[in-house]
């Protein structure tokens, strides 16, 4: 239920993480507050990352060729970018997330919003990244936001358009944060599923895995268009059984960033799934990524809450198999494909 208190726009927003998403987002908020006071602090782990975003308005490393617009500024220490900040966006990975946030805790300031700009499961603990949150810094429900939709990175970065959804358990809330991040090509919609828009971006990242191993096997668009399909289906099973709404893996936060994960060669998933099915091992896809593929990571957490919930996902069985190795990439479609013959709908 939203609340009556109406919160001053931030004059400080912290982005902790400087990858190509942190960075991406920190570019939208920073392009949404030309004109204003607002600044934009990005903290990353890499010296030489944050020299070249404070020298050249640039992140060669995660976003090349891309001009970063003149109120960002970026530091190697935590305590500085978070002094101050009345919004906090969280872009790291998500298996990372609970040490970091013991780090960070005490320099949050007493009322900051946190936002989650991430996409995986704690492994061990099967938590969502809203939950980890919650749990490590103590916040309430209204304090805690998720973004989530078919947000690749670099299109966001070329200006290109795209939706994009803010949801909180607080309505108002999550129209303050959309409010912070509107510049002409972002469009961010908003709900309070906090649960399904955090569902259908863990659990696309294990689709994606399996439709870019179909396209390294060189299977057609009727193979791939099948897998998002029924990928779609046992997310929504799982999004339902912990209390999510059905029309929201019917929009952005699901369908679309389903569709856009697991079609784009821009998908880190997706290029993991093809090298798979090329015939890399597992090791050989890691070393070659420069960026985490958040389902190879979070895919044993997806089915193993499946597993507690009684829910069925077959698919995210396959694919995890196929990463812990009992599973050959060239048996993975005769696995799918022989499962008992039942119909479309039934669970």
């Amino acid at each position: 239920m939203s609340t009556t208190t109406v919160r001053p726009a931030p004059a400080k927003v912290a982005i902790l993480g400087a990858g190509s998403w942190g960075t991406t987002f920190a570019k939208v908020v920073g392009e949404a507050a030309l004109g204003t006071d607002r600044t934009v602090m990005v903290w990353g782990r890499r010296e030489e990352v944050v020299e070249q975003i404070n020298t050249s308005h640039r992140n060669g490393a995660y976003l090349p060729d891309i001009e970063l617009p003149a109120n960002i500024t970026a530091s190697t220490d935590p305590a500085k970018v978070l002094a101050g900040a009345a919004l906090v966006v969280l872009a790291v990975p998500a298996q990372s997330l609970r040490p970091q946030l013991h780090a960070w805790a005490p320099h949050l300031a007493p009322d900051a919003v946190v936002v989650s700009l991430m996409k995986g499961l704690e492994l061990g603990t099967d938590a969502r990244m809203s939950e980890v949150i919650a749990e490590e810094l103590g916040l309430g429900a209204d304090r805690i936001a998720v973004i989530s939709g078919p947000n690749l990175a670099m299109e966001i970065a070329r200006r290109e358009p795209t939706a994009s959804v803010v949801a909180c358990a607080d309505e108002s809330v999550a129209a303050w944060v959309a409010s912070v991040c509107t510049p002409p090509y972002f469009r961010p919609y908003t709900n309070t599923d906090v649960v399904g828009v955090e569902i259908g971006g863990i659990v696309k990242n294990v689709i994606a895995l399996a439709v870019g191993i179909c396209e390294g096997k060189r299977m057609g668009d009727n193979t791939k268009a099948s897998v998002i399909t029924r990928g779609l289906a046992e997310t929504t099973r799982l999004a339902l059984a912990l209390g999510g709404v059905t029309e929201t893996m019917a929009g952005l936060a699901g369908l679309g960033d389903l569709v856009a994960t697991c079609s784009s060669p821009l998908s880190r998933n997706h290029t993991a799934g093809r090298l798979l099915g090329e015939g890399l091992t597992l090791e050989e896809v890691n070393a070659k990524m420069t960026q985490t593929a958040e389902g190879i990571k979070s895919g044993r957490a997806v089915a193993d809450l499946a597993r507690k919930l009684g829910v069925e996902m077959p698919i995210t069985d396959a694919v995890v198999a196929v990463l812990d190795g009992t599973l050959r990439v060239d048996d993975l479609g005769r696995v799918l494909l022989s499962r008992e013959l039942k119909a479309e709908g039934e669970n």
